[in-house]
Order: structure tokens, then C-alpha cells, then sequence
């Protein structure tokens, strides 16, 4: 046997592949994204190079010459991120190298399994890799402001006969890899993957980020324009935003367009108006953001108020300073 004695330790292993093999994860999406246009939505190739500036955050995304990723491509990366969330919660390890079965993730996010649709998802693969990032988005507390893809690699393996896809391996992005570490990520419904429009799963995404588990969001119709990434005029986004109101199929959130040119989503499920529920100021999401990094910061005000409702409803003098001590109790309660 070789003595190990005299040589350094072994600072950074070869991590093996993460095999994707967790029946009916939930599905996950990662907050940066949902939050920040980075997929396309458009149906044809896109070869336009993407700049996005708001509230201290910059985007660009720059194309490959088979064009921009789209908001069907990051499918790949929702299922990656269930499966990965998933371990993590079983107490498994995980690696930003993944192994999956390209079945199964058909399956999962609800599309065809022809061969043609094995042929989409090889050029869904080169258009998430070619995509180029470079922002100064924060994932996992972490300030990065450096260029790097979607994904970093990919390969495919076949049967030699018929050529069948048999599995297929990617390595994700540090960047992407980090947030699914640090949990900045929130559950989507199953219903996200029957989306058929580009916008539609767009919009439930920023609706699912910023609205969480509150009784409702209202925003600018300049603002959502902005999020959504939509290269359509305004008046032609507004249209859109009300066929979608009109068919009303959007999953966990209705629509409602209202004065002042503002949109408002709510909860389906949400019974109690919410002017009856004690409100935080972004100071008090941001000082628990602070609190609990990664945290679901829209799912703790809701149970906080679900909390205040159970107490008798009491008067609160400071909203936001009760809400955080709510938080410092559920931050101990996970620690003990």
C-alpha cells in the first residue's frame, strides 16, 4: 500500500455525478431567474443581445449563433433544481454534475417523448450553453459580477442501435449550483409545465416570486413589461396581459387589470382581504431576507399573519418589528 504520509490533503475531490432519480419531485425554480428576464420568449431564434438594468441590478445576455436560451429551454434547469432540492431535503449529496434519464424529464415537465422531441431538447442543451450571462446578481449572499453560461457542458449518450437518447449529463453554472445550495428557490406548480405561451409561464414566474404567499401584488404595467423580458410594444403587451386575464387559466393567481394603468394578481386560495391582515414594509421582507438567507421571505409573512389571525388579532404598534421577532423564533425553533 502507498504510503499517504508527506502529501497534502486532497483540497478539492472529484465529485461523482448526481443521478436524477427522485420520482415526482416538486418542481423548483431558482429566485435570480424568476425575479430577472434571462430567457427568451420568443418561438423563432432570437440573436438579439439582452440588456436589463433595475434597481441596482444589470443584466446582459448575450446569444450564441443557434440564439438565445428560452423560457421552454430553462425547463432543463427546473427539473435539475427539483432533483437537486429534493436530495438535499432527503440528507443526500449533491453535485452540480448531473446524470438524468432524458425520459424522465419529458415526462416531468409534461412534454411529448417522439423523436422529435428528443431532437428539441439536444438544441435546447446548445442554446442553454452557448447563452452567455454577465450580471452582478447576488445568489446564495454572494455579490458575482463575471460572464459564464447557463450550463457548462452537456453530453449526450445513445444506444449504437437506432440511435435512441439514452441518458444525458450536464454541468450547471457555479452561479445557478449556488443558489440551489444556499435553497433561494420557490416550488411552482405542476400545472406551470401546461403553460403553452412563452408570457403566460413568464408572468406566473414573476407573479409566483413577488405575490408568494401574500393575498395579493400589484404592479406597474411599465414595470411587468419590463420583468417580463417581452420585446412587444406596449400597447401589444397590454393586450396580452388581458387575454390572459380573459382566460383566466393561470395557475395559483388570478389577474385583474386596475386604474392607473396597474395590474393586480391574487391568490386564488386567499380568502381573507388583505387589508384586514397586518402589512411589513420592504424594510421588514429585506431585514428578514437578512435573518434567513434563502428563505421563501413572502411564505414567512404569510405564516406570520396565519400566526396573528391564530393570537386574536392583535394590535400591532410595529408591524415590521414583530414580524422580524416572529422570524428570530422560527430561525432558533430550526437550529434547536
Amino acid at each position: 500500500m502507498t504510503s499517504q504520509e508527506g502529501l497534502l490533503p486532497r483540497r478539492h475531490p472529484t465529485n461523482d455525478f448526481f443521478v436524477c432519480d427522485i420520482f415526482d419531485a416538486l418542481p423548483k425554480d431558482d429566485l435570480a431567474t424568476m425575479e430577472h428576464p434571462i430567457f427568451s420568449l420568443s418561438t423563432r431564434p432570437d440573436r438579439r443581445i439582452l440588456e436589463y438594468a433595475h434597481n441596482g441590478t444589470e443584466i446582459t445576455v448575450t446569444p450564441s449563433v443557434r440564439g438565445l436560451a428560452t423560457i421552454h429551454d430553462k425547463d432543463i434547469l427546473i427539473y435539475c433544481i427539483s432533483q437537486l432540492m429534493a436530495a438535499l431535503n432527503a440528507g443526500r449529496a449533491i453535485s452540480r454534475h448531473l446524470t438524468l434519464r432524458a425520459h424522465d424529464f419529458l415526462v416531468a415537465t409534461n412534454r411529448e417523448t417522439s423523436g422529435d422531441a428528443y431532437r428539441r431538447l439536444r438544441d435546447a442543451f446548445e442554446r442553454l450553453a452557448g447563452t452567455r450571462i454577465t450580471t452582478n446578481i447576488t445568489t446564495g449572499a454572494v455579490e458575482t459580477t463575471r460572464g459564464f453560461g447557463l450550463i457548462e457542458g452537456w453530453e449526450i449518450l445513445r444506444k449504437a442501435k437506432g440511435g435512441r437518447m439514452i441518458s444525458v449529463s450536464i454541468t450547471l453554472s457555479e452561479w445557478l449550483f449556488r443558489a440551489v445550495q444556499s435553497k433561494s428557490v420557490l416550488t411552482l406548480s405542476r400545472d406551470y409545465f401546461r403553460l403553452r405561451k412563452p408570457l403566460e409561464r413568464r408572468i406566473y414566474e414573476i407573479a409566483r416570486k413577488h405575490c408568494g404567499r401574500q393575498a395579493n401584488w400589484v404592479v406597474s404595467i411599465d414595470t411587468l413589461l419590463k420583468k417580463s423580458g417581452s420585446n412587444s410594444p406596449r400597447r401589444v403587451f397590454r393586450k396580452m396581459i388581458r387575454d390572459m386575464i380573459a382566460a383566466d387559466h393561470l395557475p395559483d393567481y388570478e389577474i385583474h387589470e386596475e386604474p392607473g394603468d396597474k395590474i393586480r394578481f391574487r391568490r386564488r386560495s386567499v380568502v381573507v382581504e388583505d387589508h384586514a391582515l397586518p402589512q411589513v414594509s420592504p424594510q421588514g421582507l429585506d431585514a428578514v431576507r437578512r435573518l434567513m438567507p434563502g428563505c421563501d421571505v413572502y411564505a414567512v409573512q404569510a405564516d406570520w399573519q396565519a400566526y396573528w389571525l391564530r393570537s386574536g388579532r392583535p394590535q400591532l404598534r410595529a408591524p415590521d418589528a414583530a414580524f422580524v421577532g416572529f422570524a428570530k423564533m422560527l430561525a432558533q425553533s430550526s437550529e434547536d
